[in-house]
């Protein structure tokens, strides 16, 4: 008998000294990024007194327009700006007296040849509104690229209008990947808004 109780006693150790918790690191995790509420509202080609420019689209009220550092050298380059996302459209309208074909040259240069060694994909979405005249491309670049969203649109005549999300961080696809999802469709409602005014 005492021998199967010290047997008891030995099994009921090792199953006392089996329970204790074992530290398993965690998985990477992100912050939580809240979203606004999605609200638009006009930005009618003015971007200060001295500057007007021939197009019209809605824009988030989140956002902001400012003038590009280069605005004084390169008169069509502007942004919408949003801070607390650390966030930047980088927007530039040029009147078609350039080349059309060499805005587009330039465009796929800037757009698709920079950032085609970082991407793992590239997709695009074409734009056509003939009722406004507006016509274009939006690509998506998928990966760790400085920007994740570009496009252009033109009426092929007159005027052209290229624009690029960026963010002021490291780019990481995964843990940007729900703000870029959300500031995409702010730029597609900014291209279906998008009007050209008759000069």
């Amino acid at each position: 008998m005492p021998a199967k109780s010290n047997l008891m006693i030995i099994v009921a150790i090792i199953i006392l000294s089996g329970c204790r918790e074992v530290s398993v690191p965690k998985p990477k995790g992100f912050f939580r990024i809240d979203m606004p509420a999605r609200e638009y509202t006009v930005f009618n080609g003015n971007i200060t007194n001295t500057a007007n420019l021939p197009i019209s689209f809605e824009y988030p009220v989140y956002g902001s327009i400012s003038l590009n550092s280069n605005y004084k050298s390169e008169p069509g380059w502007f942004n919408i700006e949003f801070p607390s996302y650390k966030a930047k459209i980088y927007l530039t309208y040029k009147d078609l007296t350039s080349n059309l074909d060499t805005l587009m040259e330039e465009t796929y240069r800037l757009n698709i040849k920079n950032h085609i060694t970082k991407a793992d994909a590239i997709n695009e979405l074409v734009i056509s509104d003939p009722d406004n005249h507006v016509y274009g491309i939006l690509y998506d670049l998928k990966g760790s690229t400085a920007t994740a969203v570009q496009f252009f649109l033109t009426d092929s005549i007159s005027h052209f209008l290229r624009g690029s999300l960026y963010f002021e961080a490291e780019p990481d696809p995964d843990s940007l990947a729900p703000v870029i999802s959300f500031f995409r469709e702010d730029i597609l409602h900014m291209i279906k808004t998008t009007k050209w005014k008759k000069e």
